[in-house]
């Protein structure tokens, strides 16, 4: 199944452009992070380590000559310990525009019937529209028609987004063969790619938890902008990193940017 759905998402997804909306907001303080996949994981210190530099920079503010201390007194910033900030892209977090899809989304997971399960944002959430010039029903029909289809896009969410919609009920009820999920691109105005990378590898992560039983079809984000932006720069990283991900037994990797491409645009 899907290696079909590998095939038939190129085309369904070329076949339908789509317009990018952004989420707002953040999550209570306390929230937890989401897990990340080893493979897209950011090397951060641990707070020991963290602490060991700390000491180490006060020892030597300690013993420094007096024109040094006297610059790291009129410059303190030059000589600090900046530990890790939280990955925003990881604390779970759904804007409150989106509650009314989200429990639309709930009523589908409760039937319990679906065999293929779209999960992202406005590329995905747009297949349901059957007007308008983001019309994709059709193309959903065209190419997916055969299947019992679970669209789970939110126009404008995040990763964070993703996070807390599966945390929060529509990770459970559907037991679908397959999923098709791209989710990452209404991050890039807040996160860096390498942590837009992991907020995508803790949605598949999860996404595993919750369908153990389900092959999962990860697309990379599509490209944006003119080819100077510096967005086609975060995404290509995005994509390359997210790449990892793949062990061609559950979860499988396609990256269809190129085709949208023309040198100018």
């Amino acid at each position: 199944m899907i290696s079909g759905i590998r095939r038939i998402a190129s085309a369904a997804i070329f076949s339908l452009g789509a317009a990018l909306a952004f989420g707002q907001g953040a999550a209570p303080p306390g929230t937890a992070a989401a897990q990340v996949p080893s493979a897209v994981a950011i090397a951060r210190p641990s707070e020991a380590e963290v602490e060991a530099v700390r000491r180490s920079f006060a020892d030597y503010r300690a013993k420094a000559d007096t024109t040094t201390t006297a610059l790291l007194q009129k410059y303190p910033n030059l000589l600090e310990v900046r530990p890790p900030v939280p990955n925003t892209a990881l604390i779970p977090f759904l804007a409150p525009q989106f509650q009314a899809k989200h429990e639309a989304n709930l009523a589908v997971a409760k039937q319990g019937d679906a065999e293929l399960l779209l999960v992202g944002d406005s590329i995905t959430d747009f297949w349901r529209n059957e007007q308008g010039p983001f019309a994709g029903k059709s193309v959903l029909e065209k190419y997916f028609g055969k299947w019992k289809v679970a669209n789970f896009g939110i126009a404008g969410d995040t990763t964070q987004g993703v996070l807390y919609r599966l945390q929060h009920g529509e990770g459970q009820g559907l037991k679908p063969r397959a999923i098709m999920v791209m989710i990452g691109t209404n991050n890039t105005a807040r996160n860096s790619a390498a942590e837009i990378a992991e907020g995508i590898g803790a949605v598949v992560l999860r996404l595993q938890k919750d369908f153990p039983e389900a092959k999962i079809l990860l697309l990379g984000v599509f490209p944006r902008g003119r080819p100077n932006d510096p967005v086609r720069g975060t995404i290509a990283e995005i994509n390359r990193t997210i790449g990892r991900l793949e062990d061609n037994r559950t979860v499988f990797f396609l990256d269809i940017g190129r085709v949208f491409l023309d040198g100018v645009a």
